[in-house]
């Protein structure tokens, strides 16, 4: 019988098994199915707010040896552009170095890591058990977009409009200072392709798009990072992986009993931007302390502390993401964020972080929305008569 047993060993489970020995659970069994260091696709981006959440979890050194990215540009789907040093820099860390010290950190914090593929979850009154051979008092499923421990509790994958589709690979870093480099796309609005240097002349390089009941192809991702990206020469690109993202619009439960969900499997991916890696180390580490707390009771507990902790932000990033939906309004967006550096500041904080919208900056982007044409019909992208 474990404490806690965390389902999936990326920064949302190693945050998990942090957080519940942090929190004083005797046993934690941390389980993935694969061995570290392993691969994951992602934009490797890491925000100053995750090593926030790091440094509460006593992790040092997670970015080591990785130069810092002091700026971001953002071109907006009508090519306006705010080019801006970033209020905290970020960097970026291939996930197979950055998970991999992130479990490190755990065992050495005194959780066991085993590699287990989960196959059946069975909910007892008094615990919770694993493919009949494993039992806790508490379980966290940390298992990513596919998550087995989700799909116990119910609950299924993200439907359309709610869930998004990525291809990353690796490219030579372009020339210039090092800086983010994000460029929306008016033609498959909401997508985007990026550019995020990492320092050994490498820069991570993607593009991915809002799922909207269609399938969409490899070739179809690597087309429209290819015509968004054009200092990108296609046939440099290697390690081309494709992921879903669940969107946060679109959260099932935090859990139910001794069983809690973190990460993607909770679907906390922002929906402004796509970033997951802040939101992963922060729902884990509150998971794992709900956990190890109160095992019984897990589930109340966490979804008290996220609500207190993300539940403004959500609401707020979810309205960010709806009004986003027109292309125009990002557009604004930008135009505000290249005029007025707290607009600026405000949006990287909603969309990295857990900031919140607030009135100067509705107002800022609000005078910058196109007033409607007098003379024939308004097209889907152009703002309604009021």
């Amino acid at each position: 019988m474990w404490d806690v047993v965390v389902v999936g060993a990326g920064p949302a489970g190693a945050a998990a098994a942090l957080g519940a020995r942090r929190a004083g659970a005797a046993r934690v069994l941390l389980l993935d199915r694969s061995d570290f260091p392993r691969d994951k696709a992602c934009g490797d981006g890491i925000a100053a707010h995750a090593l926030d959440v790091l440094d509460e979890l006593g992790v040092t050194g997670a970015v080591d040896g990785y130069p810092p990215l002091p700026a971001l540009r953002l071109v907006a789907p009508g090519g306006g552009t705010v080019a801006r040093p970033l209020p905290r820099p970020a960097y970026t860390v291939p996930r197979q170095v950055f998970d991999a010290r992130l479990v490190a950190a755990a065992v050495a914090a005194g959780a066991e890591l085993r590699r287990h593929t989960v196959r059946r979850v069975e909910i007892a009154p008094d615990r919770v058990v694993l493919d009949g051979e494993l039992s806790a008092r508490a379980l966290v499923g940390a298992d990513g977009a596919g998550s087995v421990v989700r799909r116990a509790l119910g609950h299924p994958v993200n439907p359309d409009r709610h869930l998004a589709l990525a291809i990353r690979g690796y490219a030579p870093a372009p020339p210039g200072p090092p800086e983010q480099l994000i460029v929306t796309s008016a033609a498959r609005w909401p997508a985007y392709a990026w550019v995020f240097p990492i320092g050994d002349g490498r820069a991570n390089v993607g593009y991915g798009e809002v799922l909207r009941g269609e399938p969409l192809s490899r070739a179809h991702l690597l087309d429209r990072m290819a015509a968004l990206l054009p200092g990108v020469d296609p046939v440099t690109v290697t390690g081309l992986r494709a992921h879903h993202l669940p969107l946060s619009t679109h959260r099932p439960a935090p859990g139910r009993g001794r069983v809690v969900l973190a990460g993607d499997a909770l679907s906390l991916i922002n929906p402004f931007t796509g970033e997951g890696i802040f939101y992963a180390l922060r729902s884990g580490a509150l998971a794992g302390a709900a956990a190890a707390g109160s095992p019984a009771e897990a589930a109340r507990g966490y979804a008290a502390a996220l609500r207190a902790r993300l539940g403004t932000h959500l609401r707020h990033s979810s309205a960010a993401a709806w009004l986003a939906r027109r292309r125009w309004v990002v557009d604004a967006v930008v135009g505000a964020a290249g005029r007025d550096e707290r607009v600026y500041r405000t949006v990287v904080e909603l969309g990295l972080g857990d900031g919140r919208l607030d009135a100067r900056t509705l107002a800022a982007i609000a005078a910058d929305v196109p007033r409607p044409r007098r003379t024939g019909s308004p097209s889907a992208d152009t703002p309604p008569r009021h």
